[in-house]
């Protein structure tokens, strides 16, 4: 037997996980092959150093009134009343 510079493997992957990576190929017009190896690359290239990638909240801030001065913050029916004020709701969340 000629000495190989590939190794086959078989490995198992969950469904749902295959039809994200088969639909990945297909959409890039590539193999699960090729995607696997460039996912492996960038794996040991850095990116799964056992770290996720870094989250960065984005700053919510809001201008305005901020808080509605006589409104109780503790009584959940008023603070709901002025959520859906002129929004046609029902002042109460569906269940």
């Amino acid at each position: 037997m000629l000495p190989s510079s590939h190794m086959k493997s078989t490995f198992e992957l969950p469904d749902a996980l295959f039809r994200q990576l088969r639909e990945h190929a297909a959409r890039n017009g590539t193999t699960i092959k090729a995607v696997l190896q460039a996912a492996l690359r960038m794996y040991f290239r850095g990116a799964g150093k056992g770290r996720a990638p870094r989250f960065k909240l984005r700053d919510g801030s809001v201008r305005g009134m901020r808080l509605v001065p006589g409104v109780n913050l503790s009584d959940w029916s008023s603070i709901n009343e002025i959520i859906y004020e002129g929004r046609g709701g029902t002042g109460r969340p569906s269940r």
